[in-house]
């Protein structure tokens, strides 16, 4: 291969200027010239930026890895959440569903007192003996509403509550006895600090004797 040098020619311009070019071109066999840059283009970037921007990337990679971790996290916190709740649920059901069944297993005795004074009512028994035997379904019902956790009201000689009372009428009274609970149509329940079914009672109503006297 051949090769001109064409650092030795230089260009003078009309006004006296010098150009001096450094390249230096190569001939290849079939003649075509090959032009070598001397100088290659300088990196203009100063190093503290190359750093930076090094130091960028990484912090924007290692950010990228906690928020995948971060949402991989949160994900899993929520199906733990998910599973809980559904096992809380599964548990409450399954002991409302005890509860229930217990409570309904309590009452089968008195359905069997029933049958029984049913029959007893069919064989022609005494007035005595059905009488005894409703006093029993009475008394069955009673113990299995108190293994339930179900108290009846107090209501007679009690200070009328309506919270707890449902005055059905009113009834004249000694003075004292005002807004005393004097008789009762219907008892009250309640199971803990729940009221179930208010009483529903009679209420004295207080006023002189001498008005008492004149109304009768």
């Amino acid at each position: 291969m051949r090769r001109r040098d064409r650092g030795s020619q230089n260009d003078e311009s009309d006004n006296g200027l010098r150009v001096t070019d450094r390249r230096r071109v190569y001939l290849d066999p079939e003649g075509a010239e090959q032009v070598n840059a001397e100088a290659e283009q300088p990196n203009l970037k100063p190093s503290y930026v190359e750093e930076l921007e090094a130091r960028t990337k990484a912090a924007e990679q290692q950010v990228q890895e906690v928020q995948a971790r971060f949402d991989q996290l949160r994900q899993q916190l929520q199906r733990e959440t998910d599973e809980t709740r559904q096992r809380l649920n599964r548990s409450a059901d399954e002991r409302a569903a005890n509860e229930k069944a217990k409570f309904i297993a309590s009452l089968l005795p008195v359905m069997d007192d029933l049958d029984r004074a049913i029959q007893a009512t069919n064989d022609e028994a005494s007035r005595e003996a059905i009488l005894q035997g409703i006093r029993g379904i009475a008394t069955s019902f009673q113990n299995a509403l108190s293994n339930a956790g179900v108290e009846p009201i107090t209501s007679v000689g009690e200070r009328f509550d309506p919270e707890l009372h449902e005055a059905v009428d009113t009834i004249a009274a000694d003075p004292e006895m005002d807004g005393i609970v004097l008789g009762e149509y219907g008892r009250g329940f309640r199971m803990s600090d729940r009221l179930l079914r208010p009483a529903r009672v009679q209420v004295g109503r207080g006023v002189p004797e001498r008005a008492r006297n004149a109304n009768e």
